[in-house]
């Protein structure tokens, strides 16, 4: 029986070509062989009937598009540095993700506008906003700081409570005041 379980043991390859921070695996390897041996990607595609959608790029044309985007973050940093500026002030963190979601759906709301321009209301726009912050404090509950929890939740609900003003206001607009009497109420 214990040589029966040696034979059949299974070997896994891991054919993941990223790694969790996003970097191309070292050991990635691009598979050319027969059909036989398609990605999940290309199997997944192939199934679908969508004809004006490419095939998915090769690992080595990934490669090729991760350091040239690598490549042009450097420069920019450098850019940024030569201006007198830090370019950690372009760095990602989540409260900033968070942050500029906030923004969007309060320029979305007509609440904020760029300097100069004028304001545009976008309800469908501002509640897909507001849902999506919604949809990213349930899926990441329990795993944010103190301090992140507290902005989704203060975001959310500003952000909630103008998207109902926004709508009652269009909704019912002020009334013009009718033509004068002479009489107090």
């Amino acid at each position: 029986m214990a040589e029966h379980k040696k034979d059949s043991e299974i070997k896994v390859n891991d054919r993941r070509l990223f790694t969790a921070d996003g970097e191309l695996r070292n050991d990635a390897v691009e598979e050319t062989s027969a059909p036989a041996a398609q990605t999940a990607t290309q199997v997944a595609t192939a199934d679908v009937s969508t004809p004006d959608v490419p095939p998915p790029p090769t690992t080595s044309e990934q490669q090729a598009q991760h350091d040239a985007y690598k490549q042009s973050s450097r420069d920019l940093d450098a850019r940024v540095e030569l201006s007198g500026h830090s370019a950690r002030d372009l760095e990602i963190s989540f409260e900033r993700f968070l942050a500029s979601l906030y923004m969007t759906a309060m320029m979305q709301l007509g609440l904020m506008v760029e300097q100069g321009g004028t304001p545009h209301v976008d309800l469908i726009g501002a509640r897909q906003t507001i849902d999506t912050l919604g949809m990213l404090g349930e899926k990441t509950k329990g795993n944010l700081t103190q301090k992140e929890q507290a902005f989704i939740q203060n975001a959310l609900y500003e952000l909630r409570m103008a998207y109902v003003e926004v709508t009652n206001a269009l909704a019912h607009p002020p009334q013009a005041p009718g033509p004068s009497t002479g009489t107090n109420g």
